[in-house]
């Protein structure tokens, strides 16, 4: 099996003190599936490579639904910021997504745009050279 480089992914939020100052920033984006928080900042670098780090932490409360329901939703999230936030943010971001009592049964496509649509609305969508934007599928 051929081996296929990545880069590598989003730093984690962990401590109570971490999310409270994302959430102190007041910037969040609001969406069905999810609410996704944004904070600034420069003075974290990825090791090695001198780029602004981006970390994300993930939460859900007891309005999603039991803890079966709980961890479903964080592991959507979790597969839902592989796929977008990670190669798509901008560098020098803190991130926490909410999970919503819709998380765990919304199309997972539509989960994607959810988080996508933030990115952007937050101004946190980095512009990648060279790559075509994506075609949107036919309704």
């Amino acid at each position: 099996m051929p081996s296929v480089e990545s880069a590598p992914g989003p730093g984690r939020l962990i401590r109570r003190q971490e999310f409270l100052a994302v959430a102190g920033a007041r910037r969040k984006w609001v969406a069905p599936g999810l609410i996704l928080q944004a904070r600034r900042h420069d003075d974290r670098q990825r090791p090695g490579t001198g780029e602004a780090s981006i970390r994300v932490g993930f939460t859900a409360s007891k309005k999603v639904g039991n803890s079966v329901a709980r961890n479903r939703a964080r592991r959507r999230l979790r597969e839902v910021v592989r796929e977008v936030l990670a190669p798509n943010a901008a560098p020098g971001y803190d991130f926490v997504l909410i999970a919503r009592a819709d998380t765990v049964k919304r199309p997972y496509a539509d989960l994607k745009q959810d988080l996508a649509t933030g990115l952007k609305r937050l101004g946190a969508w980095r512009a990648q050279e060279g790559r075509a934007p994506e075609a949107k599928p036919a309704p």
